[in-house]
């Protein structure tokens, strides 16, 4: 199989990226121009970020979006939801659509992901990378980290997903975009309620326990990070100001009301941000 043919323009399925480890990965790809590969993040399928996507449609780029395994579109193979395969998933797109000059934009869970991706297959492809709410460096409470959550939290929020995931959804929903309307809010919970509590289940549980520190060190394109003040899930003291520190080339940007959601309430900011960086990267790297 020509590795740089999706496997669904192969066997007449669209929009398929059959992975090595045998995940079929959904993507949807818009426009032409240089290219800007989204993640979504833990529970969200990737069309969570269209509102983002258009506004860098409009803007002349080509965008991509994926449905990690077990979410969205994506098939559910019950496996695979180590960073290290997820990092190797992102990999099998790039591949497979044959894109370079790369911008990643991720949330949440999805900056591990991209920060794995980096360190593993490294930055040949990559122009940039934008990390919305990042979940990095390291959530979990050890004596080298002790302003971490203690492992029974985690624990504990996993038993909650598998007694209750729609009660979880709604009672976490306010933090997550507060003053959101209803139409917003049930869009989320429908996208949330798609995704496999298997994969969901399995995606915390290795979230609670990487460490990317090691990682953060080794990624060698420029990073834009975008913190919200008030993100109840990523306090930016835990996360974006010490991933910051551990970039070799950062640049944070607090939104001081921002809550974790930022990408839905704060959306005209964050779409500015992002067009300004990738057009900064534009200009400041030579084109791949």
């Amino acid at each position: 199989m020509n590795p740089l043919v999706p496997y669904g323009a192969l066997c007449g399925i669209p929009n398929i990226v059959r992975t090595k480890s045998g995940a079929d990965l959904f993507y949807r790809d818009w426009g032409a121009g240089k290219p800007v590969l989204f993640v979504a993040s833990w529970a969200l399928p990737s069309d969570s970020w269209s509102i983002q996507m258009m506004a860098l449609l409009d803007a002349g780029f080509r965008v991509i979006a994926f449905d990690r395994r077990g979410h969205g579109r994506s098939s559910d193979p019950g496996r695979g939801y180590d960073f290290d395969t997820l990092a190797d998933d992102i990999a099998a797109v790039i591949d497979a659509l044959d894109l370079s000059g790369v911008t990643l934009v991720g949330h949440s869970m999805a900056c591990g992901e991209i920060v794995r991706y980096l360190s593993r297959h490294g930055g040949a492809r990559i122009r940039g990378a934008a990390l919305l709410a990042p979940m990095t460096p390291f959530l979990l409470q050890t004596p080298d980290n002790p302003d971490g959550m203690a492992g029974e939290v985690c624990a504990a929020v996993r038993r909650q997903l598998v007694r209750d995931f729609a009660g979880w959804i709604d009672e976490n929903m306010e933090p997550f975009v507060p003053g959101a309307g209803e139409s917003t809010r049930a869009w989320l919970r429908t996208m949330a309620m798609s995704a496999s509590l298997h994969a969901l289940c399995e995606c915390n549980r290795a979230l609670a326990q990487e460490d990317f520190r090691p990682d953060l060190a080794r990624v060698d394109v420029p990073v834009l990070l975008i913190a919200g003040g008030r993100d109840a899930s990523a306090p930016p003291g835990l996360t974006a100001h010490p991933t910051a520190r551990l970039l070799p080339d950062a640049t944070l940007k607090l939104y001081e009301d921002g809550p974790h959601g930022m990408f839905i309430t704060h959306r005209d900011q964050v779409n500015a941000d992002l067009l300004e960086f990738i057009r900064s990267i534009g200009h400041n790297r030579l084109d791949q």
